[in-house]
């Protein structure tokens, strides 16, 4: 069968890109490091979309949308910031093409030439903020909480569907505030949002903590993350929010009138989730056999197989699956019912345990007879017959055990990679033969930080917010060292 995957144990690079493939969640396109999300895989992203969308608004967040390009000089007013995209960029030049008078094709009309460069957003701050200098004059307008869904684009190299890709799709939101400790509240109170979401709705456990200041965002003066564990043992920044002092209120003039009638500039903030979460949900649960999904974010909770020998069968099961269909739709469960004539019951089995449905039903004419149901749960791969007349509790109650015993997999396979060590060299063999989050003493400076990233290729995934004060001495320079931090090799 077409759908027999590379196991992840042998290469899990390459079952991860034949998954994504295979399950119809994503393909190369024509464009070099640019993707086709196809409609399973958009379906998954809509319902993610569609929670986060909703947790936004709860806390008082308003959806809107600016421009795509960005001036070249906007970008140069913030430096850490152009430093920090500068490389990503793609740059518009030219408004026109035209016939090649040579007949060769069509060619860049240099008489439209733009007077000035256009840049696709990596990320929008520097158009955003902009507008805000129109919208913010007094203490009356703020806080202003923005959120704009938009695709951006950074130039990457080395590209992987979802992981990394020179277009993506998400969410960025741009805040300003009265005060300091208003704009760090918030970029806590963002950053418990996407844990809140990672873990309740992807069922994959984070850990909260801040970014070093090499790690951080270009612009920011904190940055806070969430970082998560995949199944290879390599960590995954899932999410980040970041406070950006008065950087931009500064390079973009956004000044506002106090409570007491002075001028001051504004606090911002800004928070952004991408597609990244569409390879961190495949990562985090699935298996040699495909896709599995936790059920509040399956586009198909429950798919219904008919099994059958004639026409006239079929017209049975239809009725009877029909009424079954219409009970778990009243209970705001999503159904598929697959009584397609073109494919046997073995294949659509494959096709949806490939795809990561969390439950299937199989029925025929003996279970017509008996009054019985076949359920199979994705998750465990285990299967039960039981009496239809309890079977839709039974699928209502099911679907709560998988999402959470997928969490507590996940959980306990990430506890048991966090592994503490006390030198380098025990550091190194974590790493090399372990794998997961080294908990580790760091002095606290970049240079140290750089040294352990050249020699292990690991980074400082972040400083826990939960780290408890420990004296102790760093893994590499042995200087004083108040706490650990979480070293990883990461995607």
């Amino acid at each position: 069968m077409g759908n027999k995957l590379t196991k992840r144990a042998e290469d899990y690079s390459k079952w991860y890109n034949e998954l994504v493939m295979k399950a119809d969640l994503a393909e190369n396109s024509g464009v070099r490091g640019m993707m086709v999300i196809k409609p399973y895989g958009y379906a998954i992203w809509e319902m993610m979309q569609a929670e986060l969308d909703r947790m936004f608004k709860e806390t008082g967040h308003e959806n809107a949308y600016f421009p795509l390009l960005i001036p070249k000089s906007y970008f140069s007013k913030e430096a850490s910031h152009v430093d920090g995209f500068a490389k990503e960029c793609a740059v518009v030049t030219h408004y026109r093409l035209k016939n090649d008078e040579d007949g060769k094709g069509i060619v860049v009309d240099e008489n439209a030439k733009l007077e000035e460069e256009l840049i696709i957003r990596p990320t929008s701050e520097t158009i955003i903020w902009d507008s805000y200098r129109k919208w913010i004059q007094s203490y009356r307008d703020l806080p202003l909480l923005i959120n704009q869904w938009a695709n951006v684009m950074r130039w990457e190299m080395r590209t992987r569907l979802f992981l990394r890709t020179a277009e993506f799709l998400w969410q960025e939101g741009h805040t300003a505030h009265e005060t300091k400790e208003e704009a760090i509240e918030e970029t806590q109170r963002m950053q418990g949002v996407y844990a809140e979401f990672a873990e309740s709705f992807m069922a994959m456990p984070v850990i909260k903590g801040t970014k070093t200041e090499s790690e951080r965002f270009a612009g920011a003066l904190d940055t806070y993350t969430i970082e998560a564990m995949m199944q290879d043992g390599k960590a995954l920044q899932a999410g980040t929010s970041h406070f950006l002092g008065q950087n931009f209120a500064k390079a973009f003039d956004v000044k506002y009138t106090t409570r007491e009638g002075k001028l001051d500039y504004v606090w911002a903030t800004s928070w952004g989730v991408s597609t990244r979460l569409m390879g961190a949900l495949v990562m985090s649960h699935s298996d040699d056999f495909g896709l599995v999904l936790p059920p509040k974010l399956a586009p198909i909770q429950v798919v219904i197989v008919p099994i059958y020998r004639s026409e006239e069968q079929l017209d049975m099961l239809n009725q009877r699956i029909g009424a079954l269909t219409a009970e778990l739709k009243a209970k705001g469960i999503s159904v598929k019912y697959d009584n397609r004539t073109t494919y046997k019951p073995g294949w659509k089995f494959a096709e949806y345990e490939l795809k990561g449905v969390p439950l299937r039903v199989a029925m025929g004419p003996r279970d017509l007879e008996n009054n019985t149901a076949e359920l199979a749960r994705r998750d465990t791969l285990e299967k039960e017959n039981i009496n239809q007349d309890v079977l839709v509790k039974r699928i209502e109650n099911l679907l709560v055990e998988i999402q959470d015993n997928l969490f507590n997999k996940a959980l306990d396979f990430r506890n048991n990679l966090i592994t503490e060590v006390d030198n380098f060299d025990e550091f190194q063999e974590v790493l090399d033969k372990k794998g997961g989050f080294v908990s580790a003493h760091w002095d606290g400076s970049s240079e140290t930080e750089e040294k352990i990233k050249s020699l292990t290729k690991a980074t400082i995934r972040c400083i826990p917010l939960d780290a408890k004060a420990e004296e102790g001495f760093c893994v590499f320079s042995g200087k004083p060292s108040d706490k650990r931090v979480l070293f990883a090799k990461a995607y």
